[in-house]
């Protein structure tokens, strides 16, 4: 199939595919006589899992990681599992992170309840 074809069986654009090859995340794919490039089905399989590893967080490094274990037949169910352990880690780190945030907001918040507004009394920005 032509990359146009691709491009709709993946839901990406033809611009998208081309950097996925440059970056090597897809294979160059054998070109037509005519130079246009020739996909097959198993690059619309690369392209869905790269899509669904890159919602799940996972950096087009980590993602080149799993696709070279796959491209020497080697395992990679327990390579992704563990990639997925540490986005969990970081994820509960950022919520930890998040919430305390949010305490701080909260009582800076409570805190300007009681301010009177200083720009009358010859201030210049809210303190």
């Amino acid at each position: 199939m032509k990359i146009g074809e691709l491009a709709r069986a993946t839901g990406l654009s033809p611009k998208t595919i081309r950097f996925y090859e440059a970056e090597g995340l897809i294979p160059d794919p054998p070109r037509t006589g005519s130079g246009y490039r020739s996909y097959a089905d198993q690059d619309a399989a690369r392209l869905g899992f790269i899509l669904k590893a890159k919602r799940l967080g996972l950096s087009l490094d980590e993602i080149k990681g799993v696709l070279k274990l796959h491209d020497q037949s080697a395992p990679t169910c327990v390579h992704v599992r563990s990639l997925l352990e540490e986005k969990l880690v970081q994820i509960e780190g950022t919520i930890q992170d998040l919430l305390i945030f949010k305490e701080q907001i909260e009582k800076l918040k409570e805190e300007a309840t009681n301010l009177v507004d200083c720009r009358p009394l010859g201030g210049d920005i809210c303190s």
